[in-house]
């Protein structure tokens, strides 16, 4: 039977999701479902890693059975996923040791600002691109080792293995045979040496993680092993992280071309190609491109609350019933009224990376009312994104005459034409906005020979659409104050020994 489609698996924070794609990059069908996170204190997040599994192999044979799909149709699955969440699973019997604790989650602060305060703290920068931050999987990891019963002792003897969600679906899938993750995932373990390409020995040591808990690193588009679907071997061919694959989905295969994804978090990357920038305000630097032959570093901005706060309109403040409702309670008001919003529910990330930042509403006046809010919330996105653009800029020097949007919220109007107000310059919104997904597919399908080469994927590109600024400068201009005033009040709202309270 002739090999027609690419399956891409996008394993997200708050979903899973299985797409089809054929060779003219259409999207043949796709299914999803919401996985639960839990909050066992303030400020942890945690899923559990059977639910992870269960519902990305879920909608994956669902897709397949509503597409009238068979398994030996598809010639090569990629795989994308949430990044630095980390599970610790026992080699023998398949088994999580304890829950994924999940990128958000700031559990490990305290760990992080005495890595910060080290003599390695240094050394983890120039040889990660990262800096010491709960973020990251590397404390997580420790933290597991630490916390749970005879979790140590187990790793020490080589029963537990390591991997973030790539690493765990790939073991999954592949009956427990294969072991391992791409250079993008392993570049946001903060374990990962950007230089040698290997697993740092000196900060595995110094956090206490046994090297032999750790994957076997490779590149994000070559065969990884089979996975058994309705008793069909298909080859898994494509891993990356889901920025990453992003990137790569936004065909951004050049230095100086960038991309930011609206999900749960917000993510700018920008390709440096080969060379690797140090950031001197906030950024990371990590792997953008994992190609054998195409590697490529990035700087890359994390806002760790963007389209969450949306979940959190909807779940906790219940102001709205869908998240789509929020733009049109956003576009239902001249203005925010005043209202401004710093979603730092679990701290803030570049430029400010401050991990005991909190969030706030400023400007609430008798006069607000539920829209001016769900305004701000949605405004707070675009504000944050400014933050990173010019932190961007001031690294690297370029100006960037246009920014490609994808995710989730980039579907959202309101929030797309604001961001392009705030920013001055064009948002460019790709035909197919499932680019991280796509991302995946591409990878996958290079390694397979179903698409030829960066061009071909050039080539079949659909067209994108641009929307452009219509703000005065002197309104930007005051908007932008009164977001850093507000940013100003939630730093440092904690300390290292109330955070703990």
């Amino acid at each position: 039977m002739k090999r027609k489609y690419i399956l891409a698996l996008d394993q997200g924070t708050t979903s899973s999701r299985a797409i089809l794609f054929n060779q003219e990059q259409q999207m043949i069908g796709c299914s999803q479902k919401e996985i639960p996170q839990t909050y066992p204190q303030a400020g942890w997040v945690e899923q559990d890693p059977i639910d992870i599994y269960a519902s990305q192999y879920g909608v994956l044979t669902d897709l397949l059975l509503r597409s009238n799909v068979d398994p030996s149709e598809i010639a090569g699955i990629g795989i994308t996923n949430q990044r630095e969440t980390t599970i610790v699973w026992n080699r023998h019997t398949g088994k999580p040791v304890y829950p994924a604790i999940v990128w958000q989650c700031r559990r490990t602060a305290d760990i992080c600002t005495k890595l910060r305060r080290s003599s390695l703290a240094g050394y983890i920068q120039e040889a990660t691109g990262l800096l010491p931050d709960a973020y990251f999987s590397a404390a997580k990891i420790q933290w597991i080792l630490d916390h749970v019963p005879a979790a140590r002792k187990q790793a020490e003897q080589g029963d537990l293995l390591f991997g973030t969600v790539d690493s765990w679906l790939i073991w999954q899938l592949t009956g427990g045979k294969v072991h391992a993750t791409d250079y993008t995932n392993a570049s946001r373990t903060m374990l990962f040496n950007l230089h040698t390409l290997k697993w740092d020995s000196k900060i595995c040591e110094a956090l206490h993680i046994p090297l032999a808990m750790l994957p076997e690193v490779r590149s994000s588009s070559e065969f990884y092993g089979y996975a058994s679907i309705s008793g069909k071997d298909i080859p898994i061919t494509g891993v990356a992280g889901d920025q990453q694959a992003a990137l790569f989905g936004q065909t951004c295969f050049e230095p100086g071309e960038a991309k930011n994804t609206y999900g749960t978090g917000c993510f700018l990357l920008m390709n440096t190609g080969k060379q690797m920038h140090r950031s001197e305000h906030g950024l990371l630097t990590t792997i953008g491109i994992g190609l054998k032959d195409h590697l490529c570093y990035a700087l890359e901005g994390s806002v760790f609350t963007a389209g969450a706060v949306v979940q959190w309109l909807r779940d906790e403040m219940r102001f709205i019933v869908e998240a789509k409702d929020v733009e049109y309670y956003a576009q239902s008001v001249p203005d925010n009224g005043g209202v401004y919003i710093v979603p730092a529910f679990t701290g803030l990330g570049a430029p400010h990376w401050d991990m005991y930042a909190r969030g706030g509403i400023f400007g609430i006046t008798r006069g607000t009312k539920r829209a001016h809010i769900i305004r701000a919330a949605e405004e707070s996105i675009a504000y944050q994104t400014y933050d990173l653009l010019c932190a961007l800029e001031a690294d690297t020097g370029l100006h960037l005459s246009q920014l490609k949007a994808d995710g989730g919220a980039a579907r959202d109007l309101f929030l797309v034409q604001f961001q392009a107000d705030i920013i001055n310059r064009p948002v460019v919104r790709p035909a197919i906005q499932e680019t991280t997904a796509l991302g995946a597919a591409y990878l996958a399908g290079l390694a397979v020979g179903y698409w030829k080469d960066l061009a071909d994927l050039n080539d079949r590109r659909q067209p994108d659409t641009l929307c452009s600024p219509a703000m005065q400068d002197d309104q930007r201009n005051r908007l932008l104050k009164k977001w850093r005033q507000a940013v100003s009040r939630c730093l440092e709202w904690e300390t290292e020994e109330s955070a703990g309270d």
